[in-house]
């Protein structure tokens, strides 16, 4: 006597292998400031913080000198270009609205706390 396998329910499979968790970020015009007058700092407190504080899926921790010694050793260009396209699970420009100005303000606030000297 042979058995017949069950039917799969395609929609109860998706649901049970789907992401367990979503990051949506808040556009940055909400914060109050100006674009293009955000500073380095403001930029990252509102967007970068979000995955650098932790390391989250990877990304270099904020002041961590062995994780950011390699990158800030190819210099301040690279890394805004870097930043701009996006970068792993980070997309271009962190997911913000910011300018080149203000990306490139957060790249070197962020690259500084890792012991890099960018203005």
């Amino acid at each position: 006597m042979g058995s017949h396998p069950k039917p799969v329910d395609e929609e109860a499979a998706n649901l049970r292998i789907q992401p367990v968790a979503k990051v949506k970020l808040a556009p940055l015009s909400a914060s109050g400031a100006a674009k293009g007058s955000r500073s380095g700092e403001e930029l990252y407190k509102a967007v970068c913080s979000a995955c650098h504080e932790a390391g989250v899926a990877g990304a270099p921790k904020t002041g961590d000198q062995a994780a950011w010694g390699p990158r800030i050793a190819l210099g301040y260009e690279a890394l805004v270009a870097s930043a701009k396209a996006g970068k792993g699970a980070m997309p271009p420009k962190g997911g913000s609205d910011a300018t080149d100005e203000e990306l490139a303000r957060a790249v070197a606030y962020l690259a500084n706390k890792a012991g890099a000297n960018f203005k």
